[in-house]
């Protein structure tokens, strides 16, 4: 994988040093390289060019150098970067350069089968969640960055059928499980969200004590009949807001405004509808607790409502984020920082060419992922808005890749995957991208495209099954934060 803007390329060499699990530690050498032929599109709020001058954007590309399928990202003060996937919890000090494991064997799970990560915002503290089969979850967390880790084997709520794990936190509010705070001085500093789905219901639970226990929650109200029990990412706003995304047809937000205690559903973008309930959606909030929803939209593309109440009411007329130019698009992720400034990521194809043409079901192409022929090619967008509050938002948008992440269709339902040269649920569910204490933007991805498959001008669906772990950061351009102004390379050129 290269970046399109500005590019690590890493040789990889072993050397006899004590990794975490006493095994070799792998050390890569890093060139940077600058990219001038850039992808790059200015566009408004339904997704046409604006014709104007896009802003001055380079990212940096790093290798994490194992598996890295449904990746969590998160970056504490120091400036350490968290990448979570599969069984490792790999760390980076250095921008990216150097990727090391820093989970512990013994308090963090030594299996998994759906892992999950977070780094919490205010207290640093770095959890790794791991689903032990369809029984149970099993939460670490350190406040060292990784060096030494704690553990709860057993984490919280009701079992089995614990899938589709998400943590995250967010500060205490004044009424509901937060009101609690008023008679003991125990609390941890941040409230801390776990949530699942079993069968039918999306449950979530509040912890009191950093993640070391969940003993307050439980299904959220109506879910079990109306939406399905499949969610995406929690997030959280300054005010305590706490945001889930179900899986369902018509784009929906639920809300909490006491900690978890009780529950409410939103509703928005009818608009232009979302069709297959498989696809992740997501919410960020600004410093100022104006909310932010993205979906993948009917027509494919990546859409967006906003709040400025603190999710009490949503604008009805969809926003498009993605420019018109990209017919098909998943996985959408995105944070905020100071108002109207946000970030969005997403896998995307410009190949409008093959709409209409056969899919891999001999039907007609509508740019449904799941179903994308299979030389259609994606590649990873990030989209930078400045002014995401204004009537007339405008959207800066960088295809920093140069070979594609996927090659043919990106299975989206584990009971629905196709085996063309194996099996194309290789991305699985999710990426992640998250801002650091400056503003700047990281993204993590899976690049299922690489080796052979990255470097021919033929390469084949049958060519694009892997899941590289792979990281984008902001190398240069606008801190989401105002006050850090324009952010600068970390590495040296």
């Amino acid at each position: 994988m290269q970046g399109r803007a500005l590019f690590l390329s890493l040789m990889v060499i072993t050397l006899s040093l004590s990794g975490c699990f006493g095994e070799p530690e792998t050390i890569p050498e890093t060139e940077v390289v600058i990219e001038d032929d850039v992808r790059v599109f200015v566009t408004d709020r339904n997704g046409e060019s604006l014709g104007t001058t896009p802003l001055e954007m380079m990212f940096q590309f790093s290798d994490v150098g194992e598996t890295g399928k449904e990746p969590s990202i998160g970056i504490t003060s120091s400036g350490c970067i968290f990448f979570i996937a599969m069984e490792k919890v790999m760390r980076s000090c250095d921008a990216g350069l150097t990727w090391e494991e820093s989970q512990d064997p013994v308090m963090c799970s030594p299996t998994t089968s759906d892992p999950y990560g977070w780094v919490d915002p205010i207290t640093d503290r770095v959890f790794g969640v791991q689903m032990i089969g369809l029984e149970t979850s099993w939460i670490c967390w350190s406040d060292d960055d990784g060096e030494t880790w704690m553990g709860n084997p057993h984490d919280s709520g009701t079992t089995p059928l614990n899938d589709h794990i998400k943590l995250a936190s967010g500060p205490w509010t004044d009424s509901g499980y937060g009101a609690l705070g008023q008679f003991t001085g125990s609390f941890y500093e941040t409230a801390v969200y776990y949530c699942y789905n079993k069968l039918a219901g999306i449950f979530c639970f509040t912890s009191f004590d950093g993640g070391a226990t969940f003993e307050a929650g439980g299904q959220i109200v109506g879910l079990a009949t109306t939406n399905g029990g499949l969610h995406g990412a929690i997030s959280t706003a300054p005010d305590g807001t706490v945001y889930v995304t179900p899986r369902v047809a018509t784009p929906t937000v639920i809300v909490s405004k006491d900690n978890g205690f009780s529950w409410s559903e939103r509703y928005m973008g009818e608009d232009v509808g979302t069709p297959n309930p498989r696809k992740n959606s997501e919410v960020s909030a600004d410093t100022a607790s104006n909310a932010y929803h993205v979906w993948t939209g009917a027509d494919e593309g990546i859409y967006m409502s906003r709040s400025t109440d603190s999710g009490e009411t949503w604008e009805q007329e969809s926003i498009r984020v993605s420019p018109v130019e990209v017919i098909s698009s998943v996985f959408p992720q995105t944070d905020a920082g100071d108002p109207g400034r946000i970030a969005i990521t997403y896998l995307g194809s410009e190949n409008g060419e093959m709409l209409n043409q056969s899919d891999i079901d001999g039907n007609p192409w509508d740019g449904n992922a799941h179903y994308a022929p299979n030389n259609a090619t994606y590649h990873l967008y990030i989209t930078f808005s400045l002014n995401a509050l204004d009537d007339e938002p405008v959207f800066h948008t960088y295809r920093v890749t140069d070979d594609p992440v996927q090659v043919g269709s990106i299975c989206l339902n584990s009971g629905d995957c196709r085996d063309i040269g194996g099996s194309n649920r290789n991305l699985l569910d999710f990426n992640d991208l998250h801002i650091d204490r400056e503003g700047r933007v990281y993204v993590a991805f899976a690049d299922g495209c690489t080796g052979d498959c990255a470097t021919s001008e033929n390469a084949t669906a049958a060519d694009s099954r892997d899941g590289r772990g792979s990281v984008y950061s902001l190398a240069s351009g606008p801190s989401l934060y105002e006050g850090f102004g324009q952010m600068m390379a970390l590495i040296d050129e």
